[in-house]
């Protein structure tokens, strides 16, 4: 599905990643996970096009796409969910559904039933503003407007930050629930480790902009994890 191989990227005269590799399966969950500034959103920004790599490539289904705008890769069936509970907070929450649903060549109607039955909660919120909403709710919504696209690999940054606990708990199922569906890989940076190893087949640990450490996500995984975490 995705592979990164050997990506270097950063920001002005500043390098952030040194030559980060990673493979994420079709219908597969891979993780990465790291402390605030090792570079995750990087790496989410520079596999979705937002920000052009310096070195390294970027294929999807084997395609080189290391050049391709972030636009061309959304219509290959890629989403992104970008830190902080994204929306347009001046439109209702309808109004923010309708916008992606309009841009799609067909069955929107149904993509968007089936991203408010992933989150209930929306349908009673339909007609409220997007800025009124709580981080949790507008993080419901943006993953609800990233799953109107149907997209076969959906990248995700950070989603269970800075929400109450209540609402983490229904963003890790809805997370869990697509990956056991099929037909979605999905790319997940993420604090909460728990959920994290839970979620994936493989993680990553980046620092400093190099994977550091590797492996399944399996029962054996936590420990080495949060050794490779510890400060």
């Amino acid at each position: 599905m995705l592979e990164i191989d050997n990506l270097t990227a950063g920001y002005d005269r500043t390098t952030v990643l040194h030559g980060v590799s990673l493979t994420v399966p079709d219908e597969g969950v891979v993780t990465v996970l790291g402390h605030n500034g090792a570079g995750k959103s990087t790496l989410l920004r520079a596999a979705t096009g937002l920000l052009r790599p310096r070195g390294g490539t970027v294929r999807l289904d084997g395609e080189d796409i290391t050049r391709l705008p972030a636009h061309r890769r959304v219509r290959r069936g890629m989403a992104y969910v970008p830190q902080g509970q994204q929306s347009f907070p001046h439109l209702t929450v309808r109004e923010n559904l309708r916008l992606v649903a309009d841009g799609q060549p067909s069955g929107a109607r149904e993509a968007t039933a089936d991203a408010l039955d992933l989150f209930p909660a929306l349908r009673e919120l339909m007609t409220r503003r997007a800025g009124l909403l709580s981080g949790g709710q507008r993080q419901q919504l943006a993953l609800a407007r990233a799953l109107i696209t149907r997209p076969r690999l959906l990248l995700l940054d950070e989603p269970t930050e800075g929400i109450q606990p209540s609402v983490v708990a229904e963003i890790q199922q809805t997370v869990l629930t697509l990956s056991a569906r099929g037909g979605l890989s999905v790319l997940l940076v993420e604090q909460h480790i728990d959920f994290a190893l839970r979620a994936a087949d493989h993680y990553h640990v980046l620092e400093a902009g190099r994977i550091t450490s590797q492996g399944a996500g399996d029962g054996e995984a936590e420990s080495a994890v949060r050794e490779a975490l510890a400060v």
